[in-house]
């Protein structure tokens, strides 16, 4: 009866069960026993690495707090020695942004006796006419006021490189004027320094509306200056509050200048050289340039070269240390006349008849060349000569060879290769040079310039035939430059057509593809393909220099100026004395502009491709084409140069841009003098009437000769005949040659199909071509070639004067319509 019974099934465990980890049973070794068996020896990867000291959670508290007391501390000191009697005086420009502003009455208040300061040095500044010296005992401030006027772009912007501070002047109702946002567009895209902005007026309005006037007044600075506080200034009271303000407000670091040692000049004098020495002499040759000022930034080396912005880069010969002329320690004072403030008689110690001491004298030995050009030797090169095997085999060879026209850049073994047919018609090789990139690799122009000249006769015979009308219409057309006009249809036209049509290019009818394309090649991929950056360089790449690694060169040279404490030192007062200066700099001060010099850091006045990272300025509605003569601001430098545009990628190898796109970064190359980033561009495009547009704006990238630009051409064809996956494409090649020379070259088509050319058909340029899936007869079929592009080197450090800026409008007043 058991047996019938049938057997209980035990309990099986779920996927759900708990499983716990099992005991070690005691196999594993403590650090002690660890310890003993190594008997002192240590591993090679703990001798090799970096030991941390772990702190404790309040020893990394303490550190903490002592890092942020000692940059709080310098940052403190830095601030409260600007103006004092151990840093340069605080330099303040004075700037007007609208036409009813007056900046004039501004330095007048500023300048007034109930300020409470001791005005000192008319016109302390050379070449500026209303700048003065300011001490105030009460703050133990003193001052440098620079009455700088808008109408000279070049020196406001060079000005506000060096001022510490900006005083804006607006108008009580509209703020500033359309020049006035101008100027502040190009002072945002160089570097904007601490400002104040100040608004004369307000006590003229009544105190009803004098709350509505300022609200309105805020309302349109908020969108320049976000949380600014605007400072009436109509009496002293108010004045005292503005230099107070001044004294001690936050300073705005900018990089490209407080790497750099900086001078803004005060006295200038001009020795000629030594007509036997110099090149002889005179108003019109060279000689020495003694310029006195406050040293600013870092400290200034005899033996480092001095660019001063506009005029060029020199050498120094000595620096001196003349009496401080604006010596904040006074003994006596006299009154002048009212509203002048109060003049200096002397000063402590009668340091005016003090001689002045020399601090350093160059040494010709280690002072840092002008070279900024490699020198080129075109017999430099491996020089061997043959045996007479090889004589007797050239000769051999001589003989035996086979004379044919190849196109050019052909290698002996594609030659080979080559059938020579003497019924092909020879063709001109100089003809296939395309140096210049923007006539050559649009030779469609012509055939579009006569169909455009027979419209313009078609329209020309309109017009003729339609009734001239006069009054506003007449006057509107005098006042209209036709050939400004017509030239900026052009590029409107290439503009729109580039963007509807982008880098596509027509096959010539009268030249093969393969001599009008040599040049270009075909890409597998245009991200994984490779391109020599050593390959075929242009023979003004023998003229540059290049570092072996731009970063850590520019890491280093910032961090031992960082670390020079040798020359003279930030806030004292020298005279520099310039060799080899010509006289138009003396020639420049003297008609009224500001003189500014800059130190420069080694290798900067040497000569390389420079690459700007820059955005197009809104204001700006015209197309700019690449390879277009443009005015460079830099830094300190100004230039002309024409550069060309290329795409902001992260891959080696990047695509020409022929216009400037409005819609994002672009990279401007351009052949210049090295600067190492940081520092503010500023791109400008003068006008036929010779005002300078801002065109885009954008900061220093980097310094690289082996940034690879590839310049692309599509060349278009027609599927004629669609089977599936193959077809007959025809109007991209015009001759069997030409099919054959660009066979390997991959297709690809607008809407997405990729193919390979199989075969030729006949002899007028027919194709049979395969591709990856069924073609469409509404694609087209497109071919990419790409050839590498290098800048001009049009590099002109003389950049003409600026005039004022204004807006291309033409206005008709309301007499001068017809009313009909």
């Amino acid at each position: 009866m058991a047996a019938n019974e049938e057997k209980q099934q035990g309990h099986r465990a779920g996927v759900y069960k708990q499983k716990n980890k099992g005991h070690k049973h005691g196999k594993h070794r403590t650090k002690g026993e660890v310890e003993r068996e190594n008997k002192g020896r240590v591993s090679v990867m703990t001798l090799t690495k970096k030991q941390r000291k772990e702190l404790r959670k309040m020893d990394r508290r303490h550190k903490a707090n002592q890092l942020r007391k000692t940059k709080k501390d310098q940052v403190l000191t830095e601030k409260r020695r600007l103006g004092s009697r151990d840093g340069p005086p605080h330099l303040v420009a004075v700037v007007s942004l609208h036409a009813n502003a007056d900046a004039g009455a501004v330095s007048k208040l500023l300048r007034g006796e109930g300020a409470g300061g001791v005005a000192h040095l008319e016109r302390c500044v050379s070449g500026v006419g209303d700048s003065f010296g300011l001490i105030m005992p009460r703050f133990k401030q003193r001052f440098t006021f620079v009455n700088q006027s808008t109408d000279d772009m070049h020196s406001l912007l060079d000005v506000a490189k060096v001022a510490d501070s900006l005083v804006f002047v607006l108008d009580s109702t509209e703020g500033w004027d359309t020049y006035g946002d101008h100027c502040l567009s190009c002072l945002f895209a160089q570097g904007l320094p601490s400002y104040a902005l100040v608004c004369q007026g307000l006590s003229d309005i009544s105190v009803k509306k004098r709350v509505d006037f300022r609200k309105a007044l805020s309302k349109i600075t908020e969108v320049r200056f976000p949380d600014s506080r605007l400072f009436p200034l109509d009496s002293d009271q108010d004045t005292t509050l503005l230099l107070r303000h001044l004294g001690s407000q936050r300073q705005r670091k900018l990089g490209f200048r407080s790497r750099r040692s900086h001078l803004l000049a005060e006295r200038v004098a001009f020795t000629p050289n030594d007509p036997v020495e110099g090149s002889g002499g005179g108003p019109s040759g060279l000689g020495t340039l003694r310029v006195s000022g406050y040293v600013r930034g870092r400290a200034l080396h005899a033996n480092r070269l001095v660019h001063i912005s506009g005029h060029g880069d020199f050498q120094l010969s000595q620096i001196d240390a003349p009496p401080d002329p604006l010596p904040l320690n006074l003994t006596t004072v006299r009154a002048t006349k009212p509203g002048r403030g109060r003049d200096v008689e002397m000063q402590d110690g009668g340091e005016n008849e003090a001689p002045v001491r020399v601090l350093m004298k160059a040494d010709p030995s280690s002072r840092e060349s002008l070279q900024a050009e490699a020198e080129v030797d075109p017999m430099d090169g491996e020089q061997t000569w043959p045996t007479e095997q090889e004589l007797l085999d050239a000769e051999e060879a001589r003989k035996n060879k086979r004379v044919m026209k190849v196109p050019k850049g052909t290698s002996d073994y594609q030659a080979t290769w080559i059938i020579n047919d003497d019924e092909k018609e020879e063709t001109d090789e100089e003809s296939s040079d395309d140096d210049d990139d923007d006539g050559n690799d649009l030779m469609d122009e012509e055939i579009g310039s006569q169909a455009a000249s027979e419209d313009e006769e078609e329209e020309e015979e309109e017009e003729v035939c339609s009734t001239e009308r006069g009054g506003a219409d007449q006057r509107y057309d005098n006042n209209m430059d036709e050939a400004a006009e017509e030239e900026g249809l052009k590029r409107y036209r290439e503009a729109r057509s580039h963007e509807l049509f982008p880098d596509e290019v027509d096959t010539p009818l009268d030249a093969p593809a393969r001599i009008r394309f040599q040049r270009y090649r075909g890409l597998k991929s245009f991200r994984s393909s490779p391109w020599d950056p050593m390959e075929n360089l242009p023979l003004d790449y023998s003229r540059i220099f290049q570092f072996q690694s731009f970063e850590r060169t520019r890491r280093r040279i910032l961090a031992e100026a960082a670390a020079d404490e040798d020359g003279a030192m930030d806030g004292w007062y020298v005279t520099l004395h310039i060799i080899d200066v010509p006289f138009s700099v003396m020639e420049s001060v003297q008609s009224g502009k500001p003189l500014v010099l800059v130190s420069l850091l080694p290798h900067e006045q040497k000569m390389s491709v420079m690459h700007l990272l820059v955005q197009r300025h809104p204001s700006n509605t015209e197309p700019i084409k690449t390879k277009e003569e443009l005015v460079f601001h830099c830094g300190f430098r100004r230039f002309r140069a024409s550069p060309i545009f290329s795409q902001h990628t992260t891959a080696d190898k990047h695509k020409m841009e022929r216009f400037l796109r409005p819609d994002a970064p672009t990279v401007v190359s351009v052949y210049a003098p090295i600067t190492f980033p940081p520092a503010g561009v500023l791109l400008f495009k003068q006008r036929n009437d010779g005002v300078q547009d801002l065109v885009a704006t954008g900061s220093l990238l980097s310094c690289d000769p082996q940034r690879v630009v590839l310049k692309r051409i599509v060349l278009s064809g027609h599927p004629f005949k669609i089977n599936r996956r193959s077809a007959v494409v025809r109007y991209m090649f015009f001759n069997r040659d030409d099919i054959m020379w660009f066979k390997p070259v991959e297709l690809r088509t607008k809407w997405g199909r990729r193919g390979h050319i199989k075969d030729a058909l006949g002899t007028h340029g027919h194709m049979k071509c395969v591709f990856d899936n069924q073609l469409r007869s509404q694609d087209t079929v497109l071919m990419n070639l790409y050839k590498r592009a290098y800048p001009r080197w049009t590099f002109d450090p003389y950049v003409p004067p600026q005039l004022p800026w204004f807006k291309k409008e033409v206005t008709i007043e309301m007499d001068d319509l017809d009313m009909e």
